[in-house]
């Protein structure tokens, strides 16, 4: 038997029968005070003293415990209300984009309204995204539609005068302009957005979520600090910073990691988030190469998002103040701009997505400590559209094994809504590189289930003692299942700082 010094002899809890791990023995593990205090190696065993007046002592009948799961990027405003818009996924033109709006229109009447539909994804389309194909599905309504990827927003007329933009050629928005006009349209209440995003989270827990880190654009510590004042979330939270709100944050003496409202540290400040460069389906991601059919156009490279120097200087500034730095980079030749700034700055932080590398930059992310943000799901989302637009190149794109090969830490999200926050299909995609009927897409980028696992769970391996009682229990174990089982995942429950967040308990 192992023991936290200092813990109390009396533990609250005791978790018994259960596989610590996949593939694991069978163990006794108790909890008290948030934190794991003993693991006992006999499957029926309680640790000394026995159970005492009060204290629970639940069989869980050999299921397998693990590491509670984190989702390493989400934008939860975004996702709680993504799940209730108009879903545009799996559409393959503009014109049944407009034809789905035309139908939901009848059925859903809200004159005057704006109608949300978020999802669809243009890069194979055969027709273009236009306002006027809105107007003739929609014309007195105002229409904004959020592409899957979140780099660009569709508005039909009705929508663009709402925000300002009446003279907008097309409708079709990217990047940050795309960002400033949905900032610019009614909103639903702060109350209401609070409600769908403490939902969500709980959803979340019921696939065994217990950590997310939320780069919801805006002021993010403000909307949290509210929020767990209300009311505790189902999930841990990191709270990312943007820019224009980094000096705010300076002042006020936060750092990555400081602790957010009366939340008991469930609730904490997250990174800086950066961009160096746009997505992969709107074709800004900043790349090397030229993108097919783009090699004579403006912006054939892809887009630079922040220059070099404006790049470091954000670094350097917010590292100097104790806010780790989350870069932003999907292209190649932004991912070198990234890793660059993190080599002039030499501090910690993370780089989110890293979809395309070039080989001389894997080995860069663990000899400069630089974490990689990923989102399995997208490897084979995007597989037909890096296909077309990255051709010649995909063997380095979404380079996970490789990655893992050259040292780097791996921690797995969703990107939600851009994915579904469900970290089992992060698991399941990171494992297989196929999400249909289709042979595994670069199959030589494949993970062993237990890594997958790890980076699912923020690099963590092994429930050890002296741990925050953040944990998740499995029907089945994860390393005996098919592929199919491991994507939906029965979870019987998941605990948080001690605190049972999802589950018959």
């Amino acid at each position: 038997m192992t023991e936290v010094a200092g813990t109390p002899r009396r533990p609250a809890l005791t978790l018994g029968r259960v596989r610590l791990g996949a593939g694991g023995p069978l163990v006794g593990v108790r909890v008290a005070d948030g934190r794991v205090t003993h693991v006992v190696p006999d499957p029926g065993a309680v640790p000394p003293a026995g159970p005492v007046a009060g204290e629970r002592v639940l069989d869980l009948d050999g299921r397998v415990l693990l590491p509670g799961l984190w989702d390493a990027h989400v934008h939860l405003a975004e996702w709680a209300s993504a799940r209730r818009r108009l879903d545009l996924s799996g559409t393959a033109s503009a014109r049944e984009v407009a034809d789905r709006v035309r139908a939901h229109g009848r059925t859903a009447p809200g004159a005057g309204t704006v109608l949300f539909g978020y999802g669809f994804r243009d890069g194979l389309w055969p027709d273009a995204p236009d306002k006027r194909l809105l107007d003739a599905a929609l014309p007195d309504r105002p229409v904004a539609l959020v592409s899957a990827d979140l780099h660009a927003v569709w508005l039909n007329s009705a929508c663009l005068a709402l925000a300002g933009r009446a003279d907008h050629p097309t409708g079709l928005i990217r990047e940050a302009e795309g960002h400033e006009v949905l900032s610019a349209l009614p909103d639903v209440p702060a109350a209401t957005l609070d409600a769908w995003i403490a939902d969500a989270c709980r959803a979340a827990a019921a696939r065994g979520v217990t950590g997310v880190i939320d780069f919801q654009y805006g002021d993010t510590v403000g909307a949290w600090e509210r929020r767990s004042a209300q009311a505790l979330p189902a999930v841990r939270v990191a709270a990312a910073v943007y820019p224009s709100h980094l000096d705010a944050a300076v002042a006020r003496g936060l750092r990555t990691g400081s602790e957010i409202g009366a939340s008991g540290g469930l609730v904490r400040v997250g990174p800086l988030k950066l961009f160096t460069d746009g997505s992969l389906n709107t074709r800004t991601a900043l790349c090397r190469d030229p993108y097919p059919g783009l090699e004579d156009t403006e912006g054939s490279h892809g887009i630079e998002q922040t220059a070099p120097d404006e790049l470091v200087r954000l670094m350097r500034r917010s590292a100097a103040h104790g806010i780790e730095p989350a870069v932003h980079a999907i292209g190649d030749r932004a991912n070198t701009v990234a890793l660059d700034a993190f080599e002039a700055v030499r501090c910690r932080g993370r780089i989110e997505h890293a979809q395309l590398l070039s080989p001389e930059d894997l080995p860069r992310f663990a000899g400069l400590g630089v974490t990689a943000g990923v989102q399995p799901r997208h490897a084979t989302d995007d597989r037909d559209v890096a296909d077309r637009y990255w051709a010649g190149r995909t063997s380095r794109a979404f380079a996970y094994a490789g990655l893992l090969a050259a040292g780097a830490r791996l921690e797995f999200g969703s990107d939600a809504p851009v994915s579904p926050l469900d970290p089992w299909l992060a698991v399941a995609s990171a494992v297989t590189r196929t999400d249909d009927d289709r042979p595994a897409w670069h199959p030589e980028q494949r993970l062993p289930v237990p890594d997958a696992l790890a980076a699912a769970a923020r690099g963590c391996r092994l429930i050890r003692v002296g741990d925050p009682a953040d944990l998740v229990v499995v029907d089945v174990d994860p390393l005996t299942v098919v592929p199919d089982t491991l994507r939906a995942m029965p979870v019987h429950a998941t605990m948080t700082a001690g605190r049972w967040t999802h589950g018959p308990y």
